[in-house]
């Protein structure tokens, strides 16, 4: 099973770092200026919007598939642009976890579902990304996260 896994420990409590994950004014932050918008409920939708050449788009959608405040999310994303249909298969997976230790936040990123996915070969080796997957984002994370403890 093909999957993108990325670990970092960030000082702050698992409450601070969840509100940093779901959060529209704080995932514009990390997350390529998208602002989150779901009601993050099981079966809800989550969308990705963001300011492109002066135009609100969707870069990024899907749904919630579990969530458990400060100790775990799991949705699914696509491309809604993108030249393959938004069937299930097409969707990836995207599970944050969350473990406090503490007064630190150990966050784990797991992103899979790429095997049947269409375009999955494209689309693991784009996340994969030379190996440092989701790094860079978790370090912004980390980054806001450890500053909005220190409030």
């Amino acid at each position: 099973m093909k999957q993108v896994t990325n670990k970092i420990i960030i000082e702050a409590p698992a409450a601070v770092v969840w509100d940093v994950l779901v959060n529209g004014e704080q995932t514009q932050k990390y997350m390529f200026g998208c602002i989150t918008l779901s009601d993050w409920e099981e079966g809800s939708t989550l969308l990705w919007e963001m300011e492109h050449e002066g135009k609100k788009m969707i870069p990024v959608s899907g749904k919630i598939v579990h969530i458990e405040p400060s100790v775990e999310l799991q949705y699914t994303v696509i491309d809604p642009n993108a030249d393959y249909p938004a069937t299930d298969e097409n969707h990836l997976l995207v599970t944050y976890k969350l473990m406090q230790h503490e007064d630190e936040t150990e966050l784990t990123v797991i992103q899979s579902g790429f095997e049947n996915a269409a375009d999955g070969e494209k689309r693991y080796k784009d996340v994969y990304n030379d190996g440092n997957g989701w790094q860079e984002i978790l370090e912004q994370i980390k980054e806001i996260a450890e500053e909005e403890a220190d409030k």
